[in-house]
């Protein structure tokens, strides 16, 4: 016969990442939640889309936290721009930066955000992708410069912060999610984790 056992409820939330953006982000929805950084190997696979880099991303970031804490909801995400199928990631120093940004001017660039959730104890397991159709103004270098020594984005993927600065060198954002270009699309995070037995408004009352 099949056991009529309830799932095991998840005792606490983890966030798999060590981005400050992504912890400020579930920050406001004002519930408790620890931060582990996992450890992933983030290079792209040969020929791999820059679609299929984020999701996996996301998934092994979210699984490398799960296997050592099977009693948590782990969060994982991954953001990737994609510059015609060519995967664009943090640029980490202010050359690389620079090279992003002459390349996307007056472009349409897709960042391509992932978020993974995950209980190993109850089984529960999904993936999903938020994309953000960007479409860059055509920068002048000075402009690039300029940008780049004010805000300084290299540990943001395309060199652009959306929620400072960067907003001034975009023609236009499409997106169903206000919260995705960031790098956690929330909307998407709160369905998951309602249906991985977290339920969101419960949860932030009891810390209350």
């Amino acid at each position: 016969m099949p056991s009529s056992a309830k799932p095991p409820s998840p005792s606490r939330l983890i966030l798999g990442s060590t981005s400050r953006y992504r912890k400020e982000l579930l920050q406001r929805l004002e519930m408790p939640f620890d931060v582990v950084a996992p450890e992933v190997d983030e290079t792209p696979l040969p020929g791999e889309r820059p679609v299929d880099l984020a999701v996996r991303l996301a998934m092994a970031k979210a699984r490398a936290v799960a296997t050592q804490h099977p009693d948590a909801v782990v969060i994982g995400s991954d953001q990737v721009a994609d510059l015609n199928g060519k995967p664009l990631g943090k640029p980490g120093d202010h050359a690389r930066a620079t090279a992003q940004l002459r390349e996307m001017r007056g472009q349409v660039v897709i960042f391509q955000t992932a978020v993974s959730v995950l209980h190993i104890a109850s089984g529960f397991e999904q993936s999903t992708l938020a994309p953000v159709r960007v479409h860059f103004r055509m920068l002048s270098d000075a402009e690039i410069e300029t940008y780049l020594q004010l805000e300084q984005p290299y540990d943001c993927a395309g060199s652009a912060k959306s929620e400072g600065l960067g907003i001034a060198l975009l023609e236009s954002i499409d997106n169903d999610d206000p919260t995705a270009l960031i790098g956690l699309p929330l909307i998407r995070t709160c369905k998951m984790l309602e249906a991985a037995g977290w339920p969101i408004l419960s949860r932030a009352q009891a810390d209350r």
